[in-house]
C-alpha cells in the first residue's frame, strides 16, 4: 500500500489510530480523575506526578486532555457523519435528477457556503442551547453544503458512464440506479472527504467550546481548557500549550491521511 510506504503518512495514521484508541481506554490509562478538584495541587508545573501539570482547580492536566480526545472525536465524527449523510443524497438528487431540481439545489448550496462556515456555526450554536449535540448539529448544518458540491459533481460524471447506460436500457428503476449502481461509486470520494473533514471539525468544536457554546464545565474538551488556561497563560502555560498542541497534531494527523487516501483512491491522481 501507498500510505505504508511514506513515512509521513504512515505515522499520521499511527497516530490517528493511536488517539482513538487513546479515547476508548481513557478511563483505564487516566491517571487521575478529570473532574476531581485538588485545593493543594492549583497550577503545579509538569513534575513525575502530574507529567503534564495541573490546572487552576488542581485537576491533572493529562487526564483532562484523555478524556477530552472522547469529546472532540465523538463531536467531530458525529459531525462529519451527519454533514456527509444530508449532503451525499442532497447531491445525488440533484446530480441524477436535474434540471429545475438541481438549479434549486445547487442555489442552496451557493447560499449556505456564501456564509463563512465558523461564524454560522457560532449563530447556531448560540440560538440552541450549549452543549456537545449543539455542536453537531451546528457543524453538521454547515458542513454539508461541501459534502452535496463534491457530490453532485461526482454524479453527473458517472451518470454518463456505460453501466449506468445499462443499467437504465435492462429496466432498472431510476431509484435503483442512483442507489445501487452511482451511489456505490461515489462513496470512496465522499470518505475521502471525510477524512479531511474530521480534522477541520475537531478544530471548529475547540473553537466553539473556546467561546463557552460546547460542553459545559467542569466536562473537559480541548477547546475549553485552552478557554480556561488563557488567564493564566504566563503563570501556567502548559494549561495551554498541552491542549493546543493536542489539536493541532490531531488536526494535521487526520489532514495528512485524508490527503493520503485521496491519493490512493481517487483513480485520477494514479501513477
Amino acid at each position: 500500500m501507498r500510505i505504508v510506504k511514506d513515512k509521513i503518512a504512515l505515522s499520521a495514521a499511527l497516530f490517528v489510530l493511536g488517539i482513538i484508541l487513546v479515547a476508548i481506554m481513557a478511563p483505564l490509562i487516566s491517571p487521575y480523575d478529570p473532574l476531581s478538584i485538588d485545593l493543594d495541587s492549583l497550577r503545579m508545573p509538569p513534575s513525575f506526578h502530574h507529567p503534564l501539570g495541573t490546572d487552576n482547580k488542581g485537576r491533572d492536566v493529562l487526564s483532562r486532555i484523555l478524556y477530552g480526545a472522547r469529546l472532540s472525536l465523538f463531536v467531530s465524527v458525529t459531525a462529519t457523519v451527519v454533514s456527509m449523510t444530508i449532503g451525499l443524497f442532497i447531491g445525488l438528487a440533484s446530480g441524477y435528477i436535474g434540471g429545475k431540481v438541481d438549479s434549486a439545489i445547487t442555489m442552496l448550496i451557493d447560499i449556505v457556503m456564501a456564509f463563512p462556515s465558523l461564524l454560522l456555526a457560532i449563530a447556531i450554536s448560540a440560538v440552541l442551547p450549549p452543549g456537545l449535540y449543539t455542536v453537531i448539529i451546528a457543524l453538521g448544518v454547515v458542513g454539508w453544503a461541501s459534502f452535496a458540491r463534491l457530490m453532485r459533481s461526482t454524479v453527473l460524471t458517472i451518470r454518463e458512464l456505460p453501466y449506468v447506460e445499462a443499467a437504465k436500457a435492462l429496466g432498472c428503476s431510476g431509484y435503483r440506479v442512483a442507489l445501487r449502481h452511482i451511489l456505490p461509486n461515489a462513496m470512496p470520494i465522499a470518505i475521502v472527504v471525510s477524512s479531511l473533514r474530521i480534522g477541520g471539525f475537531i478544530l471548529a468544536e475547540a473553537s466553539l467550546s473556546f467561546l463557552g457554546l460546547g460542553a459545559q464545565p467542569p466536562t473537559p474538551t480541548w477547546g475549553s481548557m485552552i478557554s480556561t488556561g488563557r488567564v493564566y497563560i504566563l503563570s501556567a502555560p502548559w494549561m495551554v500549550i498541552a491542549p493546543g498542541l493536542a489539536i493541532a497534531v490531531t488536526t494535521v494527523s487526520f489532514n495528512i491521511l485524508g490527503d493520503h487516501l485521496r491519493d490512493a483512491l481517487d483513480p485520477n491522481l494514479r501513477v
